[in-house]
């Protein structure tokens, strides 16, 4: 039976086909194993993820280990992206019980989903100490038939365990400066200095820890805090990890240098990164940093923007090699032959150097991944814009990586914000005007008569599961940052329908905060985990929302509530940098203020005005929150009592409830910004 030819994930309906007679993760699933007394098989992954389609292709969409599954288990199919919650479950089980994990995760359950087996990747045959597929398959069985009260003993165990996990949450006091300085001496201790970023490979982007360093600097001027986050931002746009060719980040690195990619493209990845390198070059005026912000933009609104005007998750890792075959990095990388072959001998040799394309190859069977080793100079800027220019449109002549168009609220939050901002700095309306599209759509497709949030849509169509705390959080990050770009007092609003919802559903008595609301699907753990993972964790990305909105509206309990949440942030900001980085940005702007900036004028078209209006967002304060709109306007709270100058636009900032005199120069505002 295809159950899974409705769903709204394209990762499920990869899988609709199988010969496994998968279920959605559903009551109705675990009362046919309850009834049939068979253990549950989940099996959770998503749709770019490269080792999820390899172990599909090997043992699912085999027959003999689809009827061995269909005669003994109920196999449940998840995709991580959709239920985030059942993902940090019994991820976090893996972890516990073997230390690592990652996707494809493969767990067996009770019939009352409590696990007692787990693994990742299972091969089809024995291979590097690895059981086959099969193997654990019939293991599982033996045991559950044969020693069913050990299972039971163990899932039992292992669920009350889980159960019993405490998050260290350190009170409700925030972070002060020692703290913050703590953590930066963490993070200079794990910084690579030769290849930049932190630890060794594989190497993942570092966006909130970056974020982290811009706002430190920014309000202490520690120098090394900048030089970290600005080399480790120059090697990734120079390396691999970076297309060369279109813009847009690859999900990790696998060597230290950035050099060879995971090449899978994720929203929520380009969406932090365009953000930080916009606010790098707000920082410093770099022109590599300006180039990277605005080709990201570009490459969110070219390749992920969706018919509905919302973005799409993810490009996949794999794509036809033109053989056929679905190979990894096929679409991106070229040899020395392939460059000749589209821009003639020459150009090609001079695109080699630029590029960094060798014979021996940077990647697999000779094939380079196109670099930029920082030969700029040398050659002629017309030439190579040629050369780019033949080179992308050889590339799109090949088989194109699919796409995921699953629209994820969150990310959609991260890249609402990412361009938002950057469309303001760079003076690009057309990517504002593609973040008020996606924030249309999640006010019109994900919101409900009651503001709460679905967590996803595909094609127009909402999903059925309930919106998270990081759906909530960076939602209203999103909408604040749009509120400040734009000046529409409706953006705001929306932003504290959602808050409020985070108060009164994802927050307990002590200030700690959850990852699901309290009405939503009881699991056998409530997930709550303040730590970063691939984007900031719901719980920082909750505080710095509360502490924006409070700061744009005077509103006290979200600005307290933002305060305890960044307990959390003291007790684990000094131990682990590098993975609450969210968490240290938005300390740095509790510590800040954040400063209040209001500008007013005649009317929103007048030149002065939006002079200010756009040295106000350039202010590198961290958390500066910006209304803007017309003198005696009511559209945002920080308009109110806040007249023209002589007649003429002004700027009012304020910060820990003092004010500064009001100011008609924009480099006075600057300045008072910078500071």
């Amino acid at each position: 039976m295809n159950r899974l030819a409705h769903e709204t994930s394209p990762y499920l309906l990869q899988h609709a086909d199988n010969p496994v007679d998968w279920w959605p993760w559903s009551p109705e699933a675990f009362a046919e194993a309850r009834e049939r007394g068979v253990p549950v098989l989940l099996s959770v992954g998503y749709s770019s993820c490269h080792w999820c389609h390899v172990m599909a292709h090997e043992s699912f969409e085999d027959h003999p280990t689809a009827d061995y599954l269909n005669a003994h288990f109920v196999s449940i199919k998840v995709d991580r992206e959709e239920r985030p919650d059942v993902d940090a479950v019994y991820m976090e089980a893996v972890q516990a019980a073997t230390g690592q994990g990652g996707w494809p995760m493969t767990v067996f359950l009770t019939p009352d989903a409590e696990p007692f087996y787990f693994g990742t990747y299972f091969p089809p045959a024995p291979r590097h100490g690895m059981p086959s597929f099969r193997q654990v398959l019939e293991g599982v069985r033996s045991a559950w038939t044969d020693r069913r009260d050990e299972v039971d003993e163990v899932a039992g165990k292992i669920t009350r365990d889980l159960a019993q996990r405490q998050i260290d949450y350190g009170g409700t006091d925030a972070p002060g400066e020692s703290e913050l300085v703590a953590a930066l001496l963490g993070l200079t201790r794990e910084y690579d200095p030769q290849r930049g970023g932190f630890g060794g490979a594989p190497k993942f982007p570092p966006s909130m820890a970056l974020e982290f360093l811009l706002r430190h600097h920014a309000r202490t001027g520690s120098e090394g805090a900048l030089e970290m986050a600005r080399d480790t931002c120059e090697r990734m746009a120079r390396g691999g990890i970076y297309d060369q060719l279109a813009g847009g980040f690859a999900r990790y690195s696998v060597d230290r240098e950035w050099v060879v990619p995971h090449f899978e493209k994720m929203l929520y990845d380009n969406a932090l990164l365009c953000r930080v390198y916009a606010h790098l070059w707000r920082s410093t005026g770099s022109e590599l940093a300006r180039r990277v912000a605005v080709e990201t933009a570009d490459f969110l609104v070219r390749e992920l923007r969706t018919n509905e005007g919302g973005f799409a998750s993810a490009l996949d890792a794999d794509s036809d090699d033109g053989t056929g075959k679905h190979v990894e990095g096929a679409y991106y990388v070229w040899t020395p032959a392939q460059l000749a072959e589209v821009l003639g001998e020459e150009d090609a040799e001079l695109a080699a150097q630029y590029y960094g394309v060798t014979d021996e190859g940077t990647f697999e069977e000779g094939q380079s991944v196109l670099q930029l080793p920082g030969t700029e100079g040398v050659f002629d800027a017309e030439r190579i814009e040629s050369v780019r220019t033949r080179l992308l449109a050889a590339r799109s002549r090949r088989p194109a990586p699919g796409r995921d168009d699953k629209v994820v609220a969150a990310w959609n939050g991260l890249a609402i914000a990412a361009l938002a901002e950057t469309g303001a700095y760079f003076d690009r309306p057309d990517l504002v005007e593609a973040a008020v599209s996606a924030a249309d759509l999640l006010v019109r497709l994900h919101l409900d008569e009651h503001a709460k949030l679905a967590r996803t849509s595909k094609d127009g169509h909402v999903g059925a599961n309930a919106g998270v705390l990081e759906d909530y959080a960076d939602v209203a990050e999103g909408f604040l940052a749009l509120a400040s770009v734009t000046g529409e007092g409706v953006w705001l609003e929306f932003a504290g329908f959602l808050l409020d919802h985070v108060l009164a559903g994802f927050v307990d008595e002590s200030g700690a905060l959850y990852d699901t609301a309290a009405d939503a699907e009881q699991l056998i753990r409530r997930p709550q985990d303040p730590t970063d993972n691939a984007a900031p964790s719901g719980w920082t990305a909750a505080a710095g929302a509360l502490l924006g909105y409070a700061a744009q509206t005077g509103a006290e309990p979200h600005r307290t509530a933002a305060e305890r949440a960044l307990g959390v942030v003291k007790a684990l900001g000094p131990r682990v940098p590098r993975f609450i980085g969210w968490g240290l940005a938005v300390a740095e702007a509790y510590l800040d203020g954040p400063r209040e900036v209001a500008v007013v004028g005649p009317s929103v078209d007048d030149e002065g005005a939006k002079t200010l209006h756009r040295t106000a967002l350039l202010g590198t304060a961290p958390g500066t929150v910006v209304a803007f709109g017309v003198a005696g306007s009511d559209e945002l709270p920080l308009l109110a009592d806040r007249p023209l100058v002589d007649g003429g636009p002004a700027a009012y900032v304020c910060r820990n409830f003092t004010c500064d005199a009001p100011t008609t120069d924009p480099e006075r505002l600057r300045t008072a910004l910078n500071r």
